[in-house]
Parts: C-alpha cells; structure tokens; sequence
C-alpha cells in the first residue's frame, strides 16, 4: 500500500464503453443544471437586495453588507438546488428501484470496525448481531475485524474481556476477529491501512464501519453484489439513517435525517455520478483500489494545516477518483444505521476535529490530479465552516449600518454635488426579500415533508400527517434556536485552527447526553453574553430592529437552558411520549436493530469497576 503522492496525473475512468459515456454525458449535464440554477437564484436574490438597500447610490458599508449577503445567499441557494433535484430523484427512485446485481459467491468481503476508547458492550452487542446474520443470509462470504486503536488502560482492558466471549461465540459462517494497535499512527487512517497491509490480500473488498454502524445482512450483500458487478467501482457510499435517539437533540438529527435526508442525498447523487464522496463509514471499498491509490501523503508543516490528513474520508475518495476508479452514492438501499451525539456540547466537541479537517483540506484544493468534482466536494467542506464566519460578519455588518444610521453624522456631501446622497432603505422590499430567504432555506425541509406526505406507507411509519406536520415544526423551531449557538462555536473554530490551534483526537460519546451545570455554563456562558449583548444593542438603537434580530437573540440568551435540555434523558422521554420526532425505525424497528438491542440488554450496562491491573492479577484467563 504505497503513499500517493500529493500531486500526480489523474487517470480516466473506467471503463469507457457506450452505456457509460452517455451517463457520464447526463451528469455532466445535471452538473451545469444545478450550477445555473444556483446562479440564478443568486442573482435574482442579490439584485433585490440592491433594490432594499438603497434607491440611489449605494455606500461602502452597504457595499460591504451586499457582499456578504451573496456570499451567504448563494450558500443556502446551492442547498435549495440540490434538494429541488433530489426530491424528484427521490420519487424516480422509489418508482423505479434500481436492478439488484446477482451476487458472485466469490467476492469475498471484510467488515471493519475501527473502535477508539469506546464503550465495547454497545460495540460487540453490533458486531454480534451483523455476524449472526450474515452467517444465516450469506455463509463464508463474509468476516468481521475489531481494529482497536484503544489506548486508555482501564477501557482497553474491559475491551478485551468483552471481545474475548464474542470471539469465542462467533457463529463459524462469519468469523470475528480482534487486533488490537498499542500505537495509534495516523489515527483511524492508519488503522485501516495497518488492516490492508496485514489481511486486505485475503479480501476483495472491506465494508468500513464506526463504532455506532450497524447495518443489515440484506444490505451488506447488495453491497458486495453491487461492487463485484461493477469493476469501474473502487467504493460505494451508502446514506445511513440514524437511530436510537433518547435526548431531545439526538432525535432532533434522527428525524431531520430520516425526513430530509434523502432529499439531500438524492440532490448529491443527482450531480455526483461516479465522482462520489465518501463520508468514513457505511461504505464498501475494493481493497485493490484502496491498497493502490488511498494511502495518503503527509502534508509538509506542521498540524492544524500540516501533517497526517485529519479529515481523510473525503481525501480517499479524490485519491480513488484521481487514479480512475469511480466513487458513487447509492441512495436506494436501505439498512444502514449510525448514531447521533446525544448533545449540543458533543456535537460541537466533534465540530471542532471537523473544523480542523475540513480547512486542511485547503491543501489539497489545487494540487494536480484531482476532478473537478473531487475539488467541488473541499471546496463545499470547507464553507461549510466559513459560512458560520460569513453570517456572523453579516449581522455584525447589518448591526453597524443600524448604528450608523441612527448615531453617526451623516455626510450627504460627501463628494462636490448640488444634490445630497441619502442613505435610502426600501422596508417593503426589504421583507419580500425575507420571505425569498425563508423559502430558500426551509425549502428542503418542506421538499422532504412532502416527499413523505405522497408516500401513504412512508407517512404512517412517520406516525400520520398529523404526527409528521408537528416533529416538523418542532425540528424547525429548535434548529432555528441552536443555529446561532453552532455559527458562534464554528465561528470560534475557524479562529483556533487559522490561529494554529490543533484538536487533536478525542473519543466520541456515544449514549448519555448528560453534562453537568457547571461545563455547561462555561460552555455557552460567552454565547450568552454575546446574545445579551446583541439584543440590547438592537433595542437601544429601535426596537423594531430586535424583532428583526429575535431568532438570532434568542437562540444565544438561552443557551444555557438550550445546551441542558438537548442532552436530557427526562426530557427526550417527554419529546417521544408526544410522538416528536417519530422515525420509521422507531415505528417499527428492522429485524437487525430488534437483534442488536436483544444483545445489548443481555450484556452488563457498566462496565466492572476494578482498575486494569487489579482485574489482570485477579483474572487468569483474562491475563492470559
């Protein structure tokens, strides 16, 4: 597996024949749709801008304030655009399903499962459940890798008690096996590579996994099917549901995954074609791609921008499209499961390695080799943070135009004319203009609900009209409170990571989105201050500016009681007791997932208390 070099000569993809020239010719197609589509929508959007902030001539300032508008508006455009094509892809698919390949007895497949200090009765309860199943569905076609990249001694050792019974017990159809790393190289990359070089020989192809995966045995199958079927592939990406959400913020994603989420996905899929990404997990590589092309290089410097690549999901798949092996996203298939964090500060805590990883990426945007496509998907990455920076500008711009127009000398003769330049505001356009923006950027959101609306078996899992109608109100109610606390956070990343700042790698927690007062209120207490702030500022200026800015406000002032109630148990009982966020899953649950919570609550909840060293000198077989 040897390391690609940063810039290299890309190769085309293959193979070349008829049938895929003209699906190569409708993606490019569907490229340039959605390019002009966002454009215009841009354009029309910026031009009534021009038209609210001023009649005549236009300053600096309000110069300044249009530009950052684009920028932003172009940003929620480009969403829009995908979610429009994807809602019709979404319907074209669920008419016509894609023809299952037949499987090659053959083709032989390795599930990964990369662990880092996570808790292992949740993980092996998974592995068990995907093992048993395969074993019954597909026999000798399939194993399954525990790669452990554990490093704390006391979860390290509980690991390998926990393991050892699911090694033992693993039905002879589909093999499990435990590898444990004692020095963590490269993170999660170098795990997987340390597995290819060491076992990918024996193995056509290597289902990467997380440590909150679970997928069904069905899926896993056409997976492979898929992959052995298309010998341009080197990876298929699949669109993971997420499930088990307790707190109120965990089934907030859930139902904005499951409602939404293939509206998006299919919007991606409509412009992808064979130049894909791919997102870490829930995805089948073929190993010989992998081993050939995806060992990535060390960026020269030092962390954030230098050295291993954080964020190297997206980099494997550039490297697999640049040596010609397609990367495509199959939306169809069903029975790919992850996990959300629980909370508010979990999630930012991930945010901050994203951060990270996605503005390294800037490195790589211009090196040689790499598709159009490939650039595309750093390019998105990377404003997918820069655009909290973006709106924070913007507001801050909007409020210092309010303040000079209410406090500063105005200076109407600000160059030699008869006639004085009054700095103009067109209020009726003004809010025309906002429900333009509204609409840009709940569109997707309504796109999924009637996607689902039109679907009467979708809808009754989804718990009824009634039921769907009211989770979305909810998820839009509490994302618009929790979208200026995370422009902050992401804001405040951008400025660690540009100011040398590196994150470093910490575990994820996985189930209790419980945090305590006191971490809480140094988490959110400058999102607070900054929130009260803002607000008084708006009021002393007019109070008909605060009303402008109340969902912005409001979301930073109570942030605290936010921040403790995405992350409670108590109340994310309520929110299910009242239906909120209802998922098909949770309606009715899929036999893999019914398997998986079977093991897990037939294995201890905590795990034994003894210190590492305590329980080897007590534990013979465990020593040994």
């Amino acid at each position: 597996m040897p390391r690609a070099a940063l810039n290299q000569r890309r190769r085309r993809l293959r193979p070349r024949n008829r049938w895929q020239l003209a699906r190569d010719a409708g993606i490019l197609a569907a490229r340039l749709i959605v390019l002009i589509a966002t454009g215009a929508l841009t354009a029309y959007g910026v031009r009534e801008m021009i038209g609210v902030l001023a009649v005549g001539d236009i300053t600096v300032l309000q110069y300044v304030f249009l530009t950052l508008f684009a920028v932003n508006f172009a940003w929620i455009a480009f969403s829009f655009t995908q979610a429009l094509f994807g809602f019709f892809r979404h319907l074209a698919v669920s008419v016509w399903p894609r023809r299952e390949p037949a499987a090659d007895p053959a083709f032989t497949t390795a599930l990964l499962v990369p662990i880092y200090n996570e808790a292992p009765a949740r993980v092996t309860a998974a592995i068990g459940a995907m093992a048993a199943s395969l074993a019954e569905t597909e026999p000798g076609r399939f194993a399954v890798f525990i790669l452990s990249d554990t490093n704390q001694p006391d979860a390290w050792i509980e690991e390998e008690a926990q393991v050892a019974s699911l090694v033992a017990d693993a039905p002879v159809g589909c093999p499990v096996h435990y590898r444990h790393r004692s020095e963590n190289h490269e993170r999660k990359a170098g795990n997987i590579a340390d597995w290819v070089e060491r076992w990918g020989g024996g193995y056509d192809a290597m289902v990467v996994l997380d440590a909150d995966s679970l997928m069904a045995a069905e899926t896993i199958v056409s997976l492979a099917a898929r992959l052995s079927a298309n010998p341009d592939l080197g990876l298929i990406q699949t669109l993971p549901a997420i499930v088990r959400g307790r707190s109120p913020f965990a089934r907030l994603q859930q139902f904005a995954n499951r409602c939404y989420g293939p509206i998006y996905g299919n919007g991606l899929a409509f412009w992808h074609g064979r130049s894909s990404n791919f997102w870490g997990h829930n995805a089948i590589i073929r190993v010989e791609a992998f081993a050939e092309a995806a060992r990535l290089p060390v960026l020269t410097g030092r962390p954030p921008f230098g050295g291993h690549i954080l964020s190297h999901d997206f980099a494997e798949a550039a490297f697999l499209r640049r040596a010609g092996w397609g990367v495509r996203l199959d939306t169809d298939l069903q029975g790919s499961y992850e996990e959300a964090p629980p909370s508010l500060i979990d999630v930012m805590v991930r945010d901050r390695r994203w951060c990270q990883g996605n503005l390294q990426h800037s490195r790589l945007l211009f090196a040689r080799g790499f598709a159009a496509c490939s650039r595309t998907h750093f390019l998105v990455g990377i404003f997918s943070y820069l655009s909290a920076v973006f709106w924070l500008l913007l507001v801050l711009t909007g409020l210092a135009l309010a303040i000079q127009a209410q406090v500063a000398r105005p200076e109407y003769f600000d160059e030699p004319s008869l006639f004085p330049t009054w700095p103009v505001f067109d209020a009726e356009r003004a809010i025309e203009l906002l429900v333009l923006s509204v609409a840009v950027l709940l569109g997707p959101k309504l796109l999924g609900w009637l996607a689902i609306m039109l679907n009467p078996r979708a809808l009754m899992r989804f718990g009824g009209p009634l039921v769907l109608t009211a989770s979305l109100v909810f998820e839009v109610l509490l994302s618009a409170l929790y979208a200026p606390i995370m422009m902050l956070a992401q804001s405040r990343n951008v400025a660690s990571v540009l100011l040398g700042g590196d994150s470093g790698w910490k575990p994820q927690r996985r189930d209790d989105g419980g945090v305590s007062t006191a971490q809480i209120i140094r988490t959110h207490a400058v999102h607070t201050l900054v929130g009260c702030v803002l607000a008084s500022v708006a009021w002393l200026i007019n109070p008909d500016l605060l009303w402008w800015l109340s969902p912005l406000a409001a979301g930073l002032v109570l942030a605290i009681p936010l921040s403790a109630v995405s992350g409670s148990r108590t109340a994310g009982r309520v929110v299910r007791f009242l239906r909120l966020g209802r998922t098909p899953e949770e309606s009715r649950p899929p036999a893999i997932l019914q398997r998986f919570e079977a093991r897990l609550s037939a294995r201890p909840d905590a795990p034994d208390g003894r210190a590492a060293l305590v329980r080897l000198t007590e534990d013979a077989e465990l020593a040994a």
